[in-house]
């Protein structure tokens, strides 16, 4: 049987497992992840997964990867800097509001061409004047995106397009029609646009692995994880890094399903910063039927629907007020946990935290450092150039580092802007403390916990009464939090999708086991399949809130590792045929368009070319064998008593087990 290596990075820890086809988990290991270089945190847990076993590097037949790097680009704005060049359109759909908003500025290049709705070509490609403005703009971009008008059913444009950039400036260059099939040109813009930014991201990202996997000596091929959870070879996922958007949970989904055995199910995943619910359905996550919408874009991606919301072992704590109740708050921020910042910085964050606590009074910014994440890449502000140099040469304690609240909303906006990070306490601190977790130094997170303890309430008294006691709070609202969201999510998913139904006032009386005349109780249908590092901790506590069972398979805390590797490849490809005038239907195929006089044969015709369509994606994917299914999906109408023929969608859809190295 072959040995898999299936690889995470996500945003506290680089996971990766050895798996035998054959005998399961043969090793696991965990390493931070490296958010300057993420290949050096890949490195560790892999080194560490072979030192544990006794499987030579060469074993290894296939090597598999999930990342957060697209996702989390899109999120922060990371990217590079492209030229929308938009054939066919006008400059009032550059003006489209999702569109502008995910062009940030970056420049449209509006060219003549296009089709219509029938294939036909409107207008020649103005060829020159992209060659003259691609000329003039290339010097500041790192890419092309190219959308051309009704190029889902001709995309011949898009192509010539495509070369002449690739001639005229050298920079990479990605086709509308190559990511969606569908029809709406600006959005399938906005998809290309986000695409085009990414691409160098990835490329370095799979560039940087290979390296590491090289120099481990492992030569098997290496496909990555994408958004719906199939594997595709890394060549491929390199010209079409948006579709690994919302990859790790979907690895995650995955690696779920398989580990629980159960087919239908709420995966959630608690991660340092998120927790990830997905619906299983048949052992298959749910897809979003209208996109992945990731960082407030809705895109033509085919991606898992996902619920997220910030609330992970690394959740920065904080306190909120109403009137005269005081609350804890967890997120929506991730911190660097302080019994973390410990390990590697204990001289700091100890000499810190008890002169802290020598002090009389409490401080917002007591239990707080700051630490620089990643060099700017464009100027900075004065002020906030300013307070991130103070971080070049490591850590600093927050009330040190700030002087007055100008510098506070300094920090503020370098955080937001991944520039920095905070460290402070966290419910891994929280954890330390009850002995639920040991990784770390326990004594920095009772410090930590000490400190927060004494923030007043809302009637002047500490909050709490000691680092036990706040830790337990906590843990409690850790707790409680995940048990509403996930009924939230079990709401939505049966279609009440009001905001903020688990805290109705009945919702809170089920949860708090309210028993009076009335017996109000909630459970869920399904069963909560938990996973993440500390699953087993929280889990079975969560899971009775919500009257559900609990399945926290072995290997939970790497299920994301698992499955990368245990999942396929699985693709699609659409044929479309319209009805031009009567009595001639046209078939839109990737080679070409062909009028057919016999609707009959024109499908025929149609599922023979979707069929090889995505069975030769399939391959291209690193699939090593294929099995193919069609779909027809005909529309008609009613006219003068007869059936009139509209359209026909027909849909091949291609999987198979990827190829591994013998």
């Amino acid at each position: 049987m072959a040995v898999l290596l299936g690889i995470d990075t996500g945003g506290t820890f680089t996971d990766a497992v050895l798996y035998d086809e054959g005998k399961g988990v043969l090793a696991k290991a965990k390493s931070l992840t490296t958010h300057h270089d993420l290949a050096i945190g890949v490195g560790g847990a892999v080194g560490a997964v072979l030192s544990q076993s006794d499987i030579a590097p060469a074993r290894i037949a296939l090597v598999s990867l999930s990342t957060t790097l697209a996702t989390n680009a899109m999120v922060e704005g990371q990217g590079g800097r492209v030229g929308l060049v938009y054939i066919g359109f006008d400059a009032a759909d550059a003006e489209r509001p999702d569109l502008k908003a995910a062009l940030n500025g970056d420049p449209v290049l509006l060219i003549a061409g296009g089709h219509d709705a029938m294939g036909q070509v409107r207008a020649p490609l103005d060829e020159a004047g992209l060659v003259e403005q691609a000329r003039a703009l290339a010097p500041g971009l790192t890419g092309f995106a190219v959308t051309g008008r009704f190029a889902v059913l001709d995309p011949s444009h898009e192509i010539a397009a495509r070369e002449i950039l690739r001639h005229e400036t050298g920079l990479p260059v990605t086709c509308g029609h190559e990511l969606s099939a569908k029809l709406d040109g600006p959005k399938r813009a906005l998809t290309c646009v986000l695409n085009a930014r990414l691409i160098h991201l990835l490329e370095a990202l799979i560039a940087a692995t290979e390296g590491r996997l090289a120099a481990l000596g492992i030569a098997a091929p290496l496909m990555v994880v994408r958004g719906d959870g199939s594997l595709v070879a890394a060549e491929v996922a390199k010209a079409k890094p948006i579709e690994t958007i919302f990859s790790g949970p979907a690895a995650s989904a995955v690696g779920g399903a398989f580990l629980a055995g159960a087919p239908d199910a709420l995966i959630s995943d608690i991660g340092g910063t998120t927790t990830d619910v997905v619906v299983l359905r048949g052992a298959r996550p749910r897809i979003d039927p209208a996109g992945a919408l990731i960082g407030g874009f809705r895109t033509m991606v085919e991606a898992i629907a996902i619920r997220t919301c910030g609330l992970g072992g690394d959740s920065e704590v904080a306190i909120e007020q109403h009137g005269l109740d005081t609350s804890l708050k967890l997120g929506p921020r991730r911190a660097v946990p302080l019994s973390l910042l410990a390990d590697s910085h204990a001289d700091l964050v100890h000499s810190t935290l008890d002169r802290q606590l020598r002090a009389d009074l409490p401080n917002d910014l007591f239990g707080r450092f700051a630490l620089r994440l990643h060099p700017p890449l464009a100027e900075l502000p004065a002020l906030e150039a300013e307070v991130l140099a103070r971080l070049e040469a490591g850590p600093m304690a927050a009330d040190k580092l700030i002087n007055n609240r100008r510098e506070l909303n300094a920090l503020q906006r370098l955080v937001n802007r991944r520039l920095a990070i905070m460290s402070a306490l966290t419910p891994s601190d929280a954890a330390h403390q009850l002995g639920l977790h040991h990784a770390w130094d326990k004594t920095a997170a009772e410090k930590g916990l000490t400190l927060f303890a004494r923030r007043r309430n809302a009637m002047g008294l500490p909050y709490a009464d000691g680092a036990e006691d706040l830790a337990r709070r906590i843990i409690e609202t850790l707790t409680r939090r995940s048990a509403e969201f996930l009924l939230e999510c079990a709401l939505a998913e049966d279609g009440f999708r009001e905001a903020g139904l688990s805290r109705h006032a009945l919702a809170v009386a089920a949860l708090d086991g309210h028993s009076g005349l009335v017996k109000i109780g909630l459970s869920l249908t399904a069963p909560i399949v938990g996973l993440g590092a500390s699953a087993a901790t929280y889990y079975g506590d969560i899971a009775g809130l919500v009257g559900a069972p609990s399945l926290v398979p072995e290997h939970a805390e790497v299920a994301n590792a698992v499955g990368a590797v245990v999942g396929g490849v699985h693709v699609s490809a659409e044929v479309k045929v319209l009805q031009p005038v009567e009595g001639i239907f046209r078939v839109f195929t990737r080679s070409g368009t062909r009028d057919i006089l016999d609707l009959g044969e024109a499908l025929v015709h149609a599922e023979e070319a979707a069929r090889i369509q995505a069975e030769s994606d399939a391959l291209t994917a690193g699939a090593a064998t294929v099995e193919t299914s069609v779909s027809v999906d005909e529309k008609k109408i009613l006219a003068e008593g007869r059936e009139l023929f509209v359209e026909a969608l027909v849909t091949a859809r291609a999987s198979g087990r990827p190829r591994i190295s013998v």
